[in-house]
């Protein structure tokens, strides 16, 4: 939407507004909107008030008739626009509800008694179950010969092959693709403090540490064990 040019005019001392469908005179304008032959929703309100101010401002004098005319215009559109803009309330027709066929006026009859009905029924029912409480503990134990016992055609023939299932070893699970667990932490902790004993106290660095580790994975292992030392506090590092 482009922004409404606005010039002043010869004649009668107003000003006229271009905007998409029109261009001509405010009051023509204003005129056409309220015949509906405008679409309210194409004229920017704000800006052709703005647009009017700059030319009031500009003009010899302030015509306060012609300012007062248009406030009340502007008020108008805006009423107008906003109305457009946001969702209503749709009313029935009176004439919808009333002036149909005498068939069809009988059927609505019929179906709002029915609805009256029904509303006048669940009201009396919430009425009458407002008195009661559900139950949060089951039945007292005097009830419990009523059950019928869940057991009693149960045969141990019936049982025997449930207790196999049960029973029978599950089967042994192929774990030659995972290498084995050679060397644990808890392990390496204890072979750590033993060094140390050996040691009779003093510093010794990681390379001693590790001197009688075989392969790569003691190594790894020997270290992680030394940091769970420290962090329990058994050890200190430099």
């Amino acid at each position: 939407m482009s922004e409404p040019e606005i010039a002043r005019t010869d004649t009668g001392g107003g000003f006229a507004v271009e905007v998409p469908g029109f261009a001509g005179p405010f009051r023509l304008l204003a005129d056409l909107v309220l015949e509906q032959k405008v679409d309210v929703c194409d004229v920017p309100i704000a800006t052709v008030t703005d647009r009017f101010l700059a030319y009031a401002k500009d003009a010899e004098r302030w015509n306060l008739e012609e300012a007062t005319w248009f406030l009340a215009i502007c008020a108008i559109l805006l009423e107008l626009k906003l109305a457009r803009l946001t969702p209503r309330r749709v009313e029935p027709d009176e004439e919808d509800i009333v002036g149909g066929s005498p068939d069809l006026l009988y059927a609505r009859s019929l179906e709002l008694r029915a609805f009256r009905k029904v509303a006048v029924d669940l009201a009396r029912r919430l009425e009458a179950e407002a008195g009661y409480s559900a139950r949060d503990v089951g039945p007292g134990p005097e009830f419990s010969r009523l059950y019928p016992d869940p057991l009693a055609a149960v045969t141990a023939a019936d049982l025997a092959p449930l207790a196999a299932r049960i029973l029978r070893p599950p089967p042994a699970v192929d774990l030659s693709h995972v290498t084995p667990i050679r060397y644990t932490v808890s392990e390496a902790m204890t072979a750590v403090q033993e060094r140390f004993v050996s040691f009779d106290g003093r510093q010794a660095s990681f390379r001693e540490l590790v001197a009688d580790c075989e392969d790569r994975i003691h190594v790894v292992v020997r270290f992680l064990a030394i940091l769970e030392l420290y962090r329990e506090g058994k050890v200190e590092l430099q």
